[in-house]
C-alpha cells in the first residue's frame, strides 16, 4: 500500500496519481555506464597483454579494481532508481499530496480549497519526452515546486477539475 492510500482521510479518494518522469535517472545512468564502461576496460587490459611485455605484477588486483566498478555503477543506477519508485505524487477530492524520500521524508499537502494556482513549466525536451515542473501556489504560502513531473499537463488539469467540482475523473500514470 502506497504512503498516499495509507493517509487519505475519511471521504477522501485518490483521483489521479503519477510519479518522477524517467529522466529523473539519466544523470545516474551516465555515471553508472561510465563505471561499467570502465571496468569492462579493466577486464580486458587484465586479460590482454603486448607481445614480449612482462607479466603483470597481479591480476588480482586488477580483479578488485573491476569488482569495485562494477559495483559503483550499480549502485549508482539503483539510487536513481530508488529515488524515481519512492517519490509519489497524488490529487485526491480534497488535497494534493507529494511525498518524496525514503530514509529521510519529505511529504506536501496542500487542500484544494487553499490552491491559488498550478503553473507548468515544460522545456523544449519535456514537451517531447513528457515531463516538467509543477509549481503549486497555495494561498498565503510559498510555492511548492515538483521537478521533472510524468505528464505535468494532466496533473494540472486533474488538480483544476477537482478544484472546480467535476465530476470523479480516476486515472493513474
Amino acid at each position: 500500500m502506497s504512503y498516499v492510500e495509507k493517509h487519505l482521510i475519511p471521504g477522501e479518494t485518490v483521483q489521479y496519481q503519477t510519479k518522477l518522469h524517467w529522466i529523473v535517472m539519466l544523470g545516474h545512468l551516465a555515471v553508472a555506464a561510465v563505471f561499467e564502461l570502465l571496468a569492462i576496460t579493466f577486464l580486458v587490459a587484465s586479460f590482454s597483454r603486448p607481445a614480449g611485455a612482462k607479466a603483470m605484477s597481479s591480476r588480482g588486483s586488477m580483479y578488485w579494481v573491476v569488482l569495485i566498478c562494477f559495483l559503483v555503477g550499480t549502485v549508482l543506477f539503483c539510487i536513481g532508481l530508488l529515488k524515481r519508485s519512492v517519490t509519489e505524487m497524488a490529487v485526491t477530492n480534497k488535497r494534493v499530496i507529494v511525498k518524496t524520500g525514503l530514509a529521510e521524508r519529505r511529504t506536501t499537502e496542500i487542500l484544494l480549497s487553499r490552491i491559488e494556482s498550478v503553473v507548468v513549466d515544460e522545456p523544449a525536451l519535456g514537451r517531447i519526452f513528457g515531463y516538467g515542473t509543477v509549481t503549486v501556489r497555495g494561498t498565503g504560502g510559498t510555492p511548492e515546486v515538483f521537478e521533472k513531473i510524468q505528464h505535468p499537463l494532466k496533473f494540472r488539469e486533474q488538480v483544476q477539475s477537482q478544484i472546480a467540482g467535476e465530476p470523479k475523473r480516476t486515472g493513474t500514470q
